[in-house]
């Protein structure tokens, strides 16, 4: 009896023994750091209420026969910084013939005008002109040198030269505008302009990327009977625009959608609408004519797996929707850059490199390209002559 005793009260024993009480403890510990976690995301996943629409992935995934464009991968070699730490986020870049300034306009609501250097002042001179008291988009010039915004938070205004801000219009059918993006003017002086989403504003606007719904509309507005018009509605983030050169058209993009569709203002097509040109090289976002029978669009990012995926299944934009209310989505933006087109939408010139990303505008002035972006502090300068684009083998 004293050996049995013994036995059982010996350390041997009781190591023994010890395994079969730290069991539960193992348990608990990799339920807690395996299955709550996917128990917790699952039940946020069906709980939250963002629901994300199927996109029209058909129309972006169709096959393509037109030639390549010559490309520049590394568009960052020879670039320039103009205005570093003055310029906050210009986010469209516009050019003055007549007096030789860009006109831009930045994040803190300045519209800023930037003198171009030469041999004899090597150095940019930046000058505040006025202050909207929002934040300044998409610019062109009137008929009498005032200059139009399309403001995010204010809406559709006017600059005189005199520096007065008046708004124009700030609605349409009873809707107010979310993100008044991309404007032009005719040489009638009609104003053609966007609002890329009249559901979000321009803080929120990736809720409209991952939604997926057509919230955009495109406008115009009449200076003498002060008439607001919605010309095409339902459009996918509807952004930036240009009014083709003998002012048939006006060109717009929708950036989600990766084309640019063209809208007849006079002849015989007046009132319809039909596709540009689609399955760019990438997002576009701001369009320029350059006087030289070329078309510059802005792209903000490549198309990358991430994005495709995103874009074909809503489920996937449903999850980056959540990451983004409570962790903050993975950035998938790279490959930014710039395309050059001719008139019937011929890919002509690629510009792009994978550390660039969110340009936002461009012009052609001379042998340069200046870009805006809507996150950087500064404009790009390139020298397209120096560095031109080759051709794809």
């Amino acid at each position: 009896m004293s050996e049995s005793k013994n036995t059982a009260d010996s350390p041997e024993s009781a190591t023994q023994t010890q395994p079969s009480n730290s069991w539960p403890s193992a348990t608990t510990s990799l339920f807690l750091i395996l299955i709550l976690p996917v128990i917790t995301a699952t039940l946020i996943y069906q709980l939250d209420s963002f629901d994300p629409a199927p996109l029209p992935y058909h129309e972006l995934t169709r096959r393509l026969t037109r030639r390549a464009p010559a490309h520049n991968p590394r568009m960052l070699r020879g670039s320039e910084r103009v205005g570093f730490g003055v310029l906050r986020a210009p986010e469209d870049v516009a050019y003055h013939s007549g007096s030789g300034l860009i006109y831009t306009g930045c994040e803190d609501g300045w519209l800023k005008r930037v003198k171009l250097n030469d041999s004899e002042n090597p150095e940019f001179v930046v000058e505040s002109l006025i202050n909207t008291g929002g934040r300044p988009l998409g610019l062109a010039f009137g008929l009498h040198n005032e200059v139009v915004v399309a403001d995010a938070d204010k809406g559709l205004l006017n600059v005189t030269s005199e520096g007065e801000v008046k708004l124009l219009t700030d609605e349409a059918e009873g809707v107010k505008f979310g993100i008044t993006d991309g404007v032009d003017v005719a040489v009638d002086g009609t104003i053609y302009f966007t609002d890329a989403s009249y559901k979000y504003n321009l803080k929120h606007f990736v809720w409209d990327f991952l939604e997926g719904r057509p919230y955009g509309r495109f406008m115009s507005y009449d200076s003498a009977t002060k008439q607001t018009t919605v010309l095409v509605r339902d459009l996918y983030f509807a952004n930036g625009l240009v009014v083709s050169p003998d002012q048939s058209h006006v060109i717009f993009c929708e950036t989600p959608m990766r084309r640019c569709r063209k809208y007849y203002v006079q002849g015989e097509k007046k009132g319809s609408v039909e596709t540009f040109i689609d399955q760019l090289p990438g997002l576009p976002d701001n369009i320029r004519y350059d006087g030289e029978g070329h078309y510059w669009i802005a792209l903000s990012m490549a198309p990358t797996l991430a994005w495709d995926l995103a874009v074909r299944y809503p489920f996937i934009r449903k999850v980056m929707g959540i990451m983004e209310k409570y962790t903050g989505r993975p950035s998938v933006e790279k490959n930014g850059g710039v395309l050059a087109v001719d008139l019937d939408g011929n890919l002509i010139s690629h510009y792009y490199d994978p550390g660039l990303s969110l340009v936002s505008s461009v012009i052609k002035i001379g042998n340069h390209i200046f870009c805006g972006s809507i996150i950087h502090p500064y404009m790009l300068r390139l020298n397209i002559q120096q560095y031109p684009t080759m051709a794809v083998a």
